[in-house]
């Protein structure tokens, strides 16, 4: 299920994300993913390619991970995200929901640490 306001447009400075034609309220469900899960192995050799930056970790350590269908490899990061994503790893989905308000025409922004709210450093040089 992905929103059919959502679409997958150029950004300035992210190659492509995540938009919404449409205003979004807070805690709106505008995603549902089903994942490919991929095991340690796998992920060794995906970290290697340029896959490497589309993929989640997964699992109870993180030690495998998922390439998740639809949009959801496609949303950007920020630290002042205005999404969240849950991991249903029994169903193996990933949810996308706002965690505000979303004006039409704005960027869908997930952070990469999992938690909306997380400052944490990541990998690379974030925004």
């Amino acid at each position: 299920m992905i929103l059919p306001c959502l679409i997958i447009a150029p950004t300035p400075s992210m190659g492509r994300g995540v938009f919404t034609l449409e205003p979004l309220e807070a805690d709106t469900l505008v995603e549902i993913s089903p994942v490919i899960v991929l095991s340690e192995t796998d992920r060794l050799l995906l970290d290697k390619t340029l896959l490497h930056y589309y993929i989640f970790e997964w699992g109870e350590d993180n030690k495998a991970c998922c390439v998740a269908l639809g949009y959801v490899s496609l949303y950007n990061h920020s630290f002042q995200s205005n999404c969240e994503y849950e991991m249903d790893m029994e169903s193996q989905m990933i949810r996308i929901k706002t965690v505000r308000p979303i004006n039409a025409g704005e960027e869908l922004f997930i952070n990469y640490n999992g938690d909306w709210n997380d400052p944490k450093p990541l990998w690379f040089d974030a925004l």
